[in-house]
C-alpha cells in the first residue's frame, strides 16, 4: 500500500499551475487519444499510465496524496518546465509536441492554470 506523503505547498501550487487542463478535459483527451477506429478503451484504462495518475491526483486533496503521487507531480512539473518556458504563455508548436504534453494535463495553447 502506498504511504501518505506531505506534499509541500510549492509543489502543489506548481503542479496545479502547469496542469492547466481540467480533470474533465484531461479525461476526455485521454479517451480520444486511446480510441481506435473500431474500439475504445475503458475510461479508467485510457491514455498513458502517467496521464491516468495525473487525473487521479486532480481528484485528491493535498492531504490525501501518496509518495507515488508526489513523484508523479514532480515528474510532470519537471517535464513541462523542460519543454516550456517558465512563464507558460500560450505557445503554438508541433501538433505531436502539444498532444504529448496534453497527455499529462498541459495544453500549450492555454494559459497557465
Amino acid at each position: 500500500m502506498a504511504t501518505q506523503s506531505h506534499v509541500d505547498e510549492a509543489l502543489w501550487d506548481e503542479f496545479h499551475r502547469v496542469v492547466n487542463m481540467t480533470s474533465r478535459e484531461l479525461g476526455d483527451w485521454l479517451r480520444v487519444r486511446s480510441a481506435g477506429t473500431d474500439s475504445e478503451e475503458l475510461p479508467d484504462q485510457s491514455g498513458t499510465k502517467t496521464g491516468q495518475h495525473v487525473l487521479e491526483i486532480l481528484g485528491k486533496r493535498r492531504t490525501d496524496l501518496t509518495e507515488d503521487d508526489e513523484r508523479v507531480m514532480r515528474k510532470v512539473v519537471d517535464r513541462v518546465h523542460a519543454e516550456r518556458r517558465d512563464d507558460l504563455e500560450p505557445t503554438a508548436g508541433q501538433e505531436n509536441w502539444r498532444h504529448r504534453l496534453m497527455t499529462i494535463g498541459h495544453d500549450p495553447l492555454k494559459g497557465a492554470g
